[in-house]
């Protein structure tokens, strides 16, 4: 399976590379998968205080935010309620960067250049999200199955792991956009997922809110015991190196099977004309007549 990776806000390709490494490299070791590295369009500078704390510059996002602090949004997540349940929080979150017109457009853009890196690169068949790139990646798994079920192309995504992740969003009228939620919506992501965050993570109701709208049947969680971060300690590679040692043949199989049954379904069914079946009727029925005679001449001993 070839992985997309979708780096969270203020990062990069260059430097997800170096967060997702250990795990990559666990992954292709066993031969399992390979990886391919994007990163959002717009360069952006860390917020003030965490200059230091994303790496190396440049750094990007997915989402222009020269109009808006998201970072600052995301920070009162910190201070939520604890008995407040994943959806109740990220309703909350929705509703403190509510009315920002500049989400429209640059989220759009935002899905129009992942689905640019889709087309050019056939291979891709997975996706890997950390924080922002995970909302992403849900977001696109979304857009695809409307895309696909609009126009009955095929679907591309056949499996998704997400890190610290965040809800997808959707598009909703003409001039707002918002975050799936399961007790609005439902399971919208229908395809195998493996969710990894940790208990220790500040915004971990994101993450178990995107869970919450991924098929129960093949949603996978593990809990790495961290804060917002992408796992790089030995231990915790290796057993998410089993983990997906076991979960990706699983996938593989399931959409063989799939598009072999697709393909079956989509195979030219030949069937008679009315023409033909009324040609067959009358030399069936000239053939009854003509065994009849036969039988006629015999029992008056003409033959």
């Amino acid at each position: 399976m070839k992985f997309l990776c979708l780096p969270g806000a203020y990062g990069s390709a260059k430097n997800f590379k170096v967060q997702l490494g250990p795990l990559a490299e666990e992954l292709e070791s066993r031969g399992l998968a390979t990886f391919t590295y994007s990163q959002g369009s717009h360069e952006v500078e860390p917020p003030a205080g965490w200059e230091d704390y994303f790496g190396s510059r440049p750094l990007y996002r997915f989402l222009d935010t020269r109009q808006g602090d998201t970072f600052e949004t995301l920070r009162r997540l910190r201070h939520v309620p604890h008995s407040m349940n994943a959806e109740d929080t990220m309703r909350m979150f929705q509703s403190a960067g509510h009315g920002q017109d500049w989400h429209q457009r640059v989220w759009r853009e935002a899905l129009d250049g992942v689905f640019k890196t889709l087309d050019e690169d056939p291979e891709i068949d997975g996706i890997i999200g950390y924080s922002e790139g995970a909302m992403v990646g849900a977001s696109l798994i979304v857009e695809e199955a409307m895309r696909a079920e609009r126009s009955g192309s095929q679907r591309r995504i056949k499996f998704a792991i997400f890190i610290s992740g965040a809800p997808p969003l959707k598009f909703e009228g003409k001039d707002r956009i918002k975050a799936q939620l399961f007790d609005e919506v439902g399971a919208v992501i229908d395809i195998p997922t493996f969710h990894i965050f940790g208990c220790d993570d500040a915004f971990l109701s994101s993450a178990v809110a995107l869970f919450n709208v991924c098929d129960p049947a093949t949603a996978h969680m593990y809990d790495h015991g961290l804060g917002h971060i992408v796992p790089r300690d030995a231990e915790n590679v290796g057993l998410l190196g089993n983990i997906l040692a076991e979960l990706l043949p699983k996938v593989e199989e399931s959409s063989r099977k799939a598009t072999a049954a697709s393909s079956e379904l989509n195979r030219p069914q030949f069937t008679r004309t009315g023409s033909e079946t009324d040609e067959e009727e009358q030399k069936l029925a000239q053939d009854q007549l003509m065994k009849e005679q036969e039988q006629a001449m015999l029992g008056e001993g003409c033959l």
